[in-house]
């Protein structure tokens, strides 16, 4: 691993092209980038909720899905090879079903807020959905018949994984709102929409 870091600067990308995992390079407004660039900053934005005060549990579980999202950007920048495997898949149900079963029923829809906490996670949220879309993309047939790869575009793993996750962050939101003593933001569907602010 060291030998692999110990140069930043290649300067290989100056013509717009990034090398993937097998050797081959691909222009970095690919499908592939793209979806490896998503499932990135959905990995940094829970490094930021990480830097915020959290339930021990919590904080582990993050951690560990970091580690997760690392493997699934190393599986996505290697064509035809696997690193998340129905274990994940497991581990995160697992998790979902257990923050789940200590929350209130939802009886309206909420909105992304509440503490900065739970703010922070909704932020994840929105962030891995847009890495899921990237990575159905990658996947579509379409994609896969104009593909010059020999292997499928991507496995159906990741997409589940993402899948997953987003509902989970959506679930720790709620549990981030209650462990910083408040509760869920609810939509107001009922609201009156009045004039004020608009000069009349």
């Amino acid at each position: 691993m060291g030998n692999r870091l110990s140069k930043i600067a290649t300067r290989t990308g100056d013509d717009g092209s990034t090398g993937l995992g097998d050797g081959s390079r691909v222009r970095k407004d690919d499908a592939r980038i793209a979806a490896i660039g998503d499932v990135d900053e959905l990995n940094s934005q829970i490094g930021v909720l990480l830097c915020e005060a959290l339930p021990d549990d919590v904080r582990a579980a993050l951690v560990a899905i970091q580690h997760d999202l690392f493997d699934l950007g190393g599986e996505l920048a290697v064509p035809g090879y696997t690193l998340v495997t129905d274990d994940h898949l497991a581990r995160l149900d697992a998790w979902l079903a257990h923050y789940n079963a200590t929350l209130p029923p939802l009886a309206e829809f909420i909105l992304p807020g509440g503490s900065r906490a739970a703010a922070q996670a909704h932020v994840c949220r929105t962030v891995c959905r847009r890495a899921e879309r990237s990575i159905v993309s990658l996947g579509a047939p379409e994609r896969a018949a104009a593909s010059a790869e020999t292997v499928p575009s991507v496995a159906d793993t990741p997409r589940r994984y993402v899948n997953r996750l987003s509902d989970l962050l959506f679930v720790l939101a709620r549990v981030l709102n209650r462990a910083a003593g408040g509760s869920d933001v609810l939509w107001r569907h009922d609201r009156g929409v009045g004039t004020a602010g608009h000069g009349k």
